[in-house]
């Protein structure tokens, strides 16, 4: 059914932005290359299952490895010379943009012509990899790592002199943000069976950088729900052919304009999550 794979599709969007949100709307480091995590989880468990028929419960968390190593490539050297978030923006869309060339010229990903894989990742297994990616989120931020990640996003000066390591937790932040992309990509390349590089370029990144900020940079529901919004809008609107996608912009300056804090800013719709109390806080 059409509405279903829609909703699908949107959940599976919806775990890469939660990834995202780790790492740029708690630890406060911007991102335009996270596509490439995507990218990566997706190829990883593509090639994977279509080259060497490996079982679809090992290639999830083996693209989610891929992808969370992959971030270490590029973590490591640039959050040591410590770019700030402009720069590493920068830094990781050249990533980003260097990793679609090379799919598109290997042999192993079929190179341009994209990669047809089975269509493996059933209704379950994707509520199960978004709830998944809740329950660790929550846990995650919930934990000591959490609150280091705020302090780092108000006051990285002060964080520091309150003994918190800079590098350490921005790359620890970097990597479960990655693992949970990689996760996003798996579940995508095997719902949709079909893989190509042009699916995770600067265009799929700037989406989901566009659902954490919209959805509120200190929060886990807000940048969700802006996610399965902003998924399912374009669909919903298709039937308006050509205006489809100006409604999609024009929601996304409309929030910007009388909701600059994002939709829930830093409040959760439920007490669940309660991240707002580490505001302004330095363990």
């Amino acid at each position: 059914m059409y509405e279903v794979n829609v909703a699908l599709l949107a959940c599976v969007n919806m775990i890469a932005v939660l990834g995202l949100s780790v790492f740029t709307g708690f630890t406060g480091l911007f991102s335009l290359g996270h596509a490439a995590f995507v990218g990566i989880g997706a190829y990883a468990s593509g090639v994977l299952t279509y080259h060497w028929n490996v079982p679809f419960f090992v290639a999830l968390p083996a693209g989610m490895a891929a992808a969370g190593l992959s971030s270490l490539v590029i973590g490591i050297p640039t959050l040591r010379a410590r770019l700030r978030s402009d720069y590493f923006a920068i830094a990781i869309l050249g990533f980003g943009e260097a990793l679609r060339v090379c799919l598109e010229n290997l042999s192993l990903t079929n190179g341009a012509r994209g990669l047809s894989v089975d269509n493996l990742s059933s209704p379950a297994w994707i509520l199960g990899g978004l709830a998944f990616s809740l329950i660790v989120t929550r846990n995650f931020l919930k934990s000591r790592f959490g609150t280091m990640f705020v302090a780092i996003r108000e006051d990285p000066v002060a964080a520091e002199m309150a003994g918190i390591d800079l590098f350490r937790a921005r790359l620890l932040s970097l990597f479960v943000s990655a693992v949970l992309c990689g996760l996003s990509g798996a579940l995508l390349a095997h719902r949709l069976a079909f893989i190509q590089p042009v699916m995770f370029t600067l265009t799929q990144s700037t989406q989901l950088l566009a659902s954490v900020i919209a959805g509120g940079m200190g929060s886990i529901s807000g940048p969700v729900i802006v996610a399965f919004v902003f998924t399912s809008l374009p669909e919903m609107l298709r039937a308006l052919n050509m205006w489809r996608l100006p409604a999609y912009g024009l929601l996304l300056v409309l929030i910007m304009i009388y909701r600059p804090q994002g939709l829930l800013g830093y409040r959760e719709l439920t007490g669940l999550f309660r991240f707002d109390r580490f505001r302004g806080r330095i363990p």
